[in-house]
């Protein structure tokens, strides 16, 4: 029969050991349909390899790259000095990989008649500071702010980027994935949150940011502001297995996937 992608570790990975011949992924969500679905098509191609991904956001999969648990860290931001640090105490060389590129996008209930804002409307409805769409021009509803948890890349690129270091108002949601924001936006009419451009449907409405439509054109001339990378982290160079799987995912066919699961090919 043929091999399933499992989407979590084996028990024995878990317990910190990695079999020869496997490649075992973990981390961000928003990297995990493209790497799903490039491990699909390289086993297909290649009977012979087991490739094994999980989530648990990108803290996870740096953190595990960093304890020596995986072989590939998925992140959507990049890994900070403190933990690189802690990766050469622990004895590992952490190489990053850029994949892919990303916007993210905000996003409300299609009911909702606002379609666009600006980022420090954004700002301000997340900090907590307007509660009501009412005061952006809309109808008079509560705000209900959806956010990802500390764990997620995601989260820490919306902080950086739209929160200016700032905090989330404390009863936002905090939720461990961009589908579950994605789900969560879709059926509560007065949401708003944020995802990753792998997680936009026509079950959410993707707003305007200054004026500016969240597509792949705009990321890539830099009009639109809340865009990032996305990273495969890995112990030293990639080597054998692991590089020819990042260089599938490098490769044409590999960037096609990108496109597939709506993010934006590097090429």
């Amino acid at each position: 029969m043929k091999k399933i992608l499992s989407m979590l570790l084996s028990l024995t990975l878990l317990a910190g050991f990695i079999f020869a011949g496997d490649i075992t992924m973990s981390g961000s969500t928003t990297v995990f349909p493209i790497a799903q679905l490039a491990a699909e098509r390289y086993m297909d191609k290649h009977p012979d390899v087991n490739i094994s991904v999980r989530g648990g956001g990108s803290g996870v999969g740096i953190s595990d790259i960093i304890l020596g648990r995986v072989n590939i860290g998925n992140a959507s931001r990049q890994i900070k000095n403190k933990e690189t640090k802690q990766a050469k105490e622990n004895g590992i060389n952490v190489v990053e990989t850029v994949v892919a590129n990303d916007g993210i996008a905000i996003v409300v209930n299609p009911s909702n008649g606002i379609n666009k804002l600006t980022l420090e409307q954004v700002k301000k409805i997340f900090a907590g500071e307007v509660s009501n769409w009412k005061q952006l021009g809309g109808a008079s509803m509560p705000i209900v702010v959806i956010s990802r948890d500390v764990s997620s890349g995601t989260f820490e690129v919306f902080k950086e980027l739209v929160l200016k270091g700032g905090k989330v108002r404390e009863d936002a949601l905090l939720l461990a994935s961009n589908n579950a924001v994605a789900s969560n936006v879709a059926e509560t009419p007065g949401a708003i949150g944020y995802v990753g451009f792998g997680f936009l449907s026509d079950k959410v409405k993707a707003l305007e940011i200054e004026g500016v439509v969240p597509n792949e054109k705009t990321v890539n001339d830099g009009t639109y502001k809340i865009s990032r990378k996305l990273y495969m982290y890995t112990n030293g160079a990639p080597k054998g297995e692991i590089k020819a799987f990042i260089d599938y995912i490098l490769s044409s066919e590999g960037q096609e996937i990108v496109k597939e699961t709506g993010y934006i090919p590097l090429k």
